[in-house]
């Protein structure tokens, strides 16, 4: 009696084919929330000191037990730090959880009998897929494979016991080395976001709208110009349990290239979307100007950015004057346009479903070059 209480609770599958489904996921209302609150959620840079655990010190010791007083020096090598290490996991999405200040444990001092100080254990600190590691600028380390690691910080090596120092010459040294301080760094973490599709337009284009239609992200929405301020992953569940990962560009400008508006500091994350979803709003005079524009822009940054695999969206197709323009964009533009509104969730079965055309033709792509497509 229990089993159909309990499908009656559960919310419906989420159905790329079935209208009905895709209608309820539009008439979901989502808790509004402001940018400055987002900005927990998705960190995509982080500044970070490092310092290697400390070296143990030497042992100072000389075996003595009944019959052997003359036992000699038995002082054994301090253990050595801990490195500091960055590991790639591909269930963190967000430098969110990263802190500012990492230090590796410190290795023990060496004891009696000639007997070793422990090594400190390393410290690993988990990163997204995809963190690029800059020292002075300068790229160090670019983990992009799951479990990949970087040694961020070398332990110190142990000091040396009087063990060590003894000679012919020296039979009862009392000598011993401290332990050797770790490798101290100041590091920059820089994630470029790995989504599988990327939502690129000009400011108030409806990215952010689109991707909480399609997604359960939550990013700020307001009637002003760059509301989106840090990027936003959402994913899109299938039936099959496949994720496609589309995430909200901040938008831009002409002359973001140049550093302009919100400049190369999102541009960065476009590089390794695998396909582009460009939005433009079809309610403005002649709207095949902004794909031009943006595309440039684009090109401009990156030579062959803009020839990835893409799609037009025409958002705003609620509004009369888009259904005016639309049949003129499409005049204008080579590219598949598919006309929605975020905001009414108009179409948005249509844009799901090429989405994962575009999906699937990725791995394709990547499994026949004998690659793994990267999962979320």
């Amino acid at each position: 009696p229990w089993k159909p209480l309990l499908l009656l609770l559960s919310p419906p599958a989420f159905s790329t084919t079935c209208a009905r489904c895709a209608k309820d996921r539009r008439l979901r209302q989502k808790r509004t929330i402001s940018e400055r609150q987002l900005t927990r959620y998705f960190v995509d840079q982080r500044k970070v000191r490092v310092v290697g655990g400390q070296g143990g010190g030497g042992g100072h010791s000389f075996h003595s037990e009944p019959r052997k007083v003359f036992g000699g020096p038995d002082g054994g090598n301090g253990g050595d730090g801990g490195h500091v290490i960055f590991k790639a996991d591909q269930q963190m999405k967000s430098l969110a959880s990263v802190f500012p200040f990492y230090q590796g444990f410190h290795g023990e001092r060496g004891g009696s009998k000639n007997c070793y100080g422990a090594n400190g254990a390393h410290m690993y600190v988990k990163v997204p897929v995809g963190t690029l590691v800059k020292e002075d600028g300068r790229v160090v380390a670019d983990l992009t494979q799951h479990g990949e690691e970087y040694i961020a910080a070398y332990g110190g090596a142990g000091g040396k016991g009087n063990r060590f120092f003894l000679s012919n010459e020296n039979r009862a040294p009392k000598l011993f080395t401290p332990g050797e301080p770790g490798q101290d760094r100041l590091l920059h973490l820089e994630l470029k976001t790995t989504a599988h599709a990327g939502l690129v337009g000009f400011p108030n284009a409806g990215k952010s709208s689109l991707l909480r239609a399609i997604s359960r992200a939550k990013p700020a929405v307001a009637a002003y110009p760059f509301t989106t301020l840090n990027p936003h992953v959402g994913i899109v569940h299938y039936q099959d349990y496949e994720q496609v990962s589309v995430a909200d560009i901040p938008g831009l400008i002409k002359g973001a290239h140049q550093n302009r508006g919100l400049g190369m500091a999102f541009l960065k994350h476009i590089e390794r979307c695998r396909f582009l979803l460009y939005v433009v709003d079809l309610s403005v005079p002649q709207p095949w100007v902004q794909l031009q524009d943006l595309k440039w822009e684009l090109e401009a940054y990156e030579k062959g950015l803009s020839e990835r695999p893409c799609v037009v969206i025409g958002n705003k197709i609620d509004l009369a004057q888009s259904r005016i323009n639309l049949p003129l964009l499409r005049e204008q533009v080579a590219e598949r346009v598919i006309a929605l509104s975020a905001r009414t969730g108009d179409n948005l079965e249509e844009l799901l479903l090429h989405l994962r055309e575009l999906y699937d033709t990725y791995v394709k792509t990547e499994q026949s070059q004998g690659q793994s497509p990267v999962k979320w």
